[in-house]
């Protein structure tokens, strides 16, 4: 079985060489941390506030098929029509199908991860419907042809000049890089889309299973707009996004904006129960949501059950030495950082995302930051022993860990590895670092600079009395 890994070693080092993206994907993470830190100690023990939302997501997942199955009762009994995707493929053919039989043509969408991993937005627009993104960010991404690189912020690898040529270029308006004025570009074109429209596709934030509830939380109102103009509202949702009832949802709502951007919580929050009933004033005429598996259950019948609680929050991403270091893309994944490098491997391809269990210096932020109290830095771990176990890792890693374990488990081959280090390391010192080493040395210093091995080891100057 091939180790692949050059594909991520060359987007890290592209990422790497980028200034503008790290310099972009830096500060935002950092000021999303800051703010979301004094969010959080507003309220009164917030890691208590954490404990109950990973008690409940765990029982949901521990409950999976019950709560499953209530919820389809409860959509179906207010009116809605339930379909069940065992993977992506069969998710977007299920909507296509919808689109084609109704007649639709153009399509709002709102912000959803889960359309993002199915490709929903291609399958679309290859059976003739015309689909356009009305979250900003999502926007400014489409009309760039690029992706996101962020669950939550997805231009977060952008700059105002960057947006400013993509809306001069696609959108023919004059060049400006004030955010005031590009948004109101984007709001009257936007507006039209929602004019016109007859299918609405949004993704869910959470699924109530006691009233059959879906819950968009938005900052722009474009939720609203998608999910209440349309003719055909069709919400793709994650098995994991349930919770059981109404009183468990506010407690979500509690953490998810605090985790995420800082605020209390979001500008709408949209409870969607049912298609438009006789005496409402709007809504759509259908109301289909589409359960997604792709992967879903494989993971919950296995170890890492956990990872599924998971509520899509992006604060471990903002945290993570890492990803703000290399932005989203570099992991060639809808879900990038910490949370994605447990997620594609488990939902994907556990080959070719072998690197991503990897790319963690296990610090314990992204633990310390999720507002389910998922233990990443211990997902890693394992997934790293199931790499061994599977013979994923290269045979030559696999050699170069066992000769390392057999020397720390030795105090005499400890020391002699300790002064070869010194010697093998001494050509290249520069000071106190070692800046540019030879060899397989050459990645691990092409970004940065490593400390130069102590001349005399501590138990050498303790033995010394050279310290007390």
């Amino acid at each position: 079985m091939s180790y692949l890994r050059r594909w991520f070693a060359t987007n890290v080092d592209a990422a790497l060489a980028d200034e503008a993206l790290r310099a972009a994907v830096g500060s935002a993470a950092g000021q999303k941390i800051l703010v979301s830190t004094a969010a959080k100690a507003a309220v009164t023990d917030f890691d208590s506030l954490r404990d109950v939302t990973a008690r409940i997501k765990q029982h949901t997942l521990d409950h999976l098929d019950h709560y499953l199955g209530q919820f389809i009762e409860t959509v179906q009994a207010c009116g809605g029509v339930v379909h069940q995707a065992a993977t992506a493929a069969e998710a977007n053919e299920i909507i296509v199908r919808i689109a084609r039989e109704n007649g639709l043509s153009l399509c709002a969408k709102v912000k959803s991860m889960a359309t993002e991993e199915t490709g929903l937005t291609h399958a679309l627009e290859a059976a003739g419907v015309r689909v356009l993104e009305t979250d900003l960010g999502e926007f400014i991404v489409q009309l760039d042809h690029d992706r996101p690189s962020h669950i939550v912020t997805p231009i977060i690898h952008k700059n105002r000049r960057m947006v400013a040529a993509a809306f001069a270029r696609e959108l023919g308006v004059e060049y400006t890089e004030d955010p005031q004025a590009l948004t109101m570009h984007a709001r009257r074109y936007l507006r039209d889309v929602f004019r016109r429209c007859d299918l609405g596709v949004s993704g869910a934030n959470f699924a109530v299973a006691e009233t059959g509830t879906l819950c968009i939380c938005t900052n722009e109102g474009n939720g609203r707009l998608t999910t209440t103009r349309p003719r055909v509202h069709v919400a793709l949702v994650g098995i994991e996004k349930l919770v059981p009832r109404p009183a468990d949802l506010a407690v979500f709502l509690k953490v998810l904006a605090r985790s995420s951007t800082g605020q209390p919580i979001t500008v709408y929050t949209s409870l969607i129960t049912g298609p438009r009933r006789p005496a409402d004033p709007d809504g759509p005429e259908q109301l289909h949501v589409v359960l997604l598996d792709a992967g879903r259950r494989a993971i919950h019948a296995g170890e890492y059950r956990e990872v599924l609680r998971c509520i899509r929050c992006g604060a471990c991403l903002n945290a993570c030495p890492v990803f703000r270091r290399i932005g989203g893309h570099a992991y060639d994944n809808v879900y990038p950082g910490p949370i994605g490098s447990l997620l594609a491997p488990l939902m994907n391809n556990f080959e070719r995302y072998a690197d991503l269990p990897q790319a963690s210096s296990l610090c314990g932020l992204c633990r310390d930051v999720c507002p389910v109290k998922i233990d990443i830095p211990d997902v890693l771990v394992r997934l790293r022993r199931d790499q061994v176990k599977r013979s994923v890792v290269p045979w030559s890693r696999r050699v170069g860990f066992r000769l390392m374990s057999r020397m720390l488990s030795s105090t005499w081959t400890y020391r002699m590895g300790q002064g070869l280090l010194r010697l093998v390391t001494w050509p290249w010192a520069d000071g106190r670092w070692l800046r540019h080493l030879p060899g397989p040395g050459a990645r691990l210093t092409r970004h940065r600079d490593v400390p130069r091995p102590a001349p005399r080891s501590f138990r050498e100057l303790w033995k010394r009395g050279e310290v007390e």
